[in-house]
């Protein structure tokens, strides 16, 4: 059995249990390696425990009500929802592009974070996937080359060299403003898989264990408060 595979495993004994709502973000640059992740991570997770959001061209009335677009894609109990892209990209390939206007840009800086503390129930695990300029170049052109992948291209893949230090600066704002983050080198996507899956199962397996022990901590507290009533 593989690292990854044993990772995978751990994975699947999380999610056999009673873990909550986890919305599981991926942000990163063009051929980071976001939606390759997704399929190795769910690989052979249960189908019932998790969906995926794709990146999607957002309508008119989307991109106007940002945040309440994206309020309808939370998990349910019990279920991981990948975001290959989300809510952020109002903060990275948005702005950058030019799709929303700087008020827009704005407004979603100074809310997101109170609008998902509202998100009640729901764990965000954040993720950026990390490339050197150099290497997407040679994704990039890896891309133009391989009939598989080509489809893939657009005018936006064409582009991204020409803006990957502006990229920098906005996704620097954003992990170091927006919540917890975890920046994952992805130059070597089969090590960066293996890190990120490490890294979720951990902050998962973590997260059920203080779950537990508050369970514990609270039996505990209703049994002395019976006996003391009972006295």
């Amino acid at each position: 059995m593989t690292e990854l595979e044993t990772m995978q495993v751990r994975l699947n004994k999380i999610v056999a249990e009673d873990f909550g709502r986890v919305a599981l973000l991926l942000e990163g640059r063009d051929t980071a390696g976001k939606s390759s992740t997704i399929r190795e991570v769910t690989h052979y997770l249960p189908t019932y425990n998790y969906s995926v959001s794709l990146s999607s061209k957002p309508s008119k009335k989307d991109m106007k009500h940002w945040l309440n677009f994206w309020k309808s894609k939370m998990p349910r109990k019990n279920q991981i929802v990948f975001f290959d892209r989300s809510w952020y990209s109002r903060a990275m390939v948005q702005k950058i592009n030019g799709w929303c206007t700087d008020k827009q840009y704005q407004s979603f800086m100074a809310k997101v974070n109170r609008w998902e503390e509202k998100q009640k129930g729901v764990t965000f695990i954040k993720f950026w996937l990390s490339i050197s300029e150099e290497e997407q170049a040679r994704r990039l052109e890896e891309r133009k080359k391989n009939p598989l992948k080509s489809w893939k291209l657009s005018e936006n893949d064409e582009r991204a060299l020409s803006y990957y230090d502006t990229m920098t600066l906005l996704k620097e704002k954003v992990i170091t403003t927006c919540g917890d983050w975890h920046t994952i080198d992805y130059n070597n996507k089969e090590v960066g898989r293996l890190n990120l899956i490490t890294t979720l199962v951990e902050i998962l397996e973590r997260k059920n264990e203080e779950g537990k022990i508050r369970v514990g901590e609270d039996a505990g507290r209703a049994r002395t408060n019976l006996a003391q009533h009972r006295a």
